[in-house]
């Protein structure tokens, strides 16, 4: 099976400032990020969307004990974006030496900030952010 989207020009476009998804040809529905079939009905006959960026946020965390290599606190969220599908990433621009406001309902825009390698990941990564609109 070939994969119609794959991380590496998943990863690319959001450096590029663009979020690419899967758009199913059965059902109409959106997949991101990329996988082999419809994340809605399971279906393989996916094609390359580029999809807004625009999104809510549902639900959100700080997480103030990171794992190696990050730095706390920092928050992630669940955002549902524009096109339906639920994507997660780091909210950034917030000043969480202030009590962190309640996210719930704020409206964002999908970005991206390059991760250095760690000790154990193969080089430079990607990682997906939301910015408050």
């Amino acid at each position: 099976m070939a994969y119609r989207l794959t991380y590496t020009d998943f990863y690319a476009a959001l450096k590029e400032g663009r979020l690419l998804g899967l758009k199913c040809r059965a059902c109409g529905g959106y997949t991101v990020p990329p996988r082999a079939t419809c994340q809605h009905c399971g279906e393989a006959e996916l094609e390359p969307a580029e999809m807004s960026g625009r999104g809510e946020i549902r639900s959100y965390t700080v997480i103030h004990v990171p794992p190696e290599g990050f730095e706390g606190p920092y928050v992630v969220a669940l955002v549902e974006l524009e096109e339906g599908p639920w994507l997660m990433g780091n909210v950034e621009g917030l000043d969480l030496r202030q009590p962190v406001p309640d996210l719930v309902g704020r409206q964002v825009r999908v970005g991206h900030r390059v991760v250095p390698p760690a000790r154990y990941t193969a080089g430079e990564g990607v990682a997906v952010t939301f910015g408050l609109v």
